[in-house]
């Protein structure tokens, strides 16, 4: 294992762990990151509350707890986030969900960006410091088998195409987003990181 993934890994959060560190800095008025705001600290707020809704409402398919389940292997979900991240904030809870109902296959561990800096530039999209990423580390034999992120195909599109159109990222698009994954019912997510895992399967090392 590369020793950037390794040091991000021994400093990395559990699900839980990650939830209390960003509830216990909002309490302080803060935020997760390097940079602290009123805007992010909103941000943050907002997606405490999204989260809170999405554990209560998320819902994973009997088919993708089967095929977690039949996984040859262990792996672990090393998640690139940060406590304002929208799109953390909605894919997180699924995650969550998808490692708890694997029986024990997958296990979700999670770092900031900006306090891992090296690990970050690694997984770079399109040139950006996009979050959040998931880094798909095989646990027997230590090695990153691939990566995803930072959104789900369609929602990428949405973006691109709005974009494209306006050439700014404004509320409107940011509400659209929203909109989208409320819609999509964290179906997508499910249905890419299987698809990976799946790949994984068939081309072992």
């Amino acid at each position: 294992m590369k020793s950037i993934v390794a040091k991000a890994l021994f400093n990395s959060y559990s699900y839980a762990e990650y939830r209390k560190l960003v509830t216990d800095l909002l309490s302080e008025g803060k935020s997760t990151g390097d940079v602290q705001s009123e805007s992010l600290t909103h941000y943050t707020s907002l997606n405490e509350a999204r989260m809170n809704r999405l554990e209560k409402t998320i819902k994973i398919t009997e088919d993708t707890i089967d095929k977690l389940q039949k996984l040859d292997n262990h792996f672990i979900w090393l998640v690139i986030s940060e406590g304002w991240c929208g799109d953390a904030a909605q894919i997180l809870p699924i995650l969550n969900k998808m490692a708890l109902a694997s029986d024990k296959k997958v296990d979700l561990r999670i770092v900031l960006r900006d306090a891992n800096d090296e690990l970050m530039s690694q997984y770079l999209t399109n040139g950006g410091r996009a979050i959040p990423k998931v880094i798909v580390i095989c646990k027997e034999a230590g090695i990153v088998r691939a990566d995803w992120g930072p959104r789900p195909k369609g929602a990428t599109q949405l973006m691109a195409d709005y974009k494209k159109e306006f050439r700014v990222i404004d509320d409107k698009i940011k509400t659209d987003l929203q909109l989208w994954y409320l819609a999509d019912k964290g179906v997508s997510v499910q249905e890419e990181l299987l698809e990976i895992m799946e790949n994984i399967k068939y081309n072992r090392l």
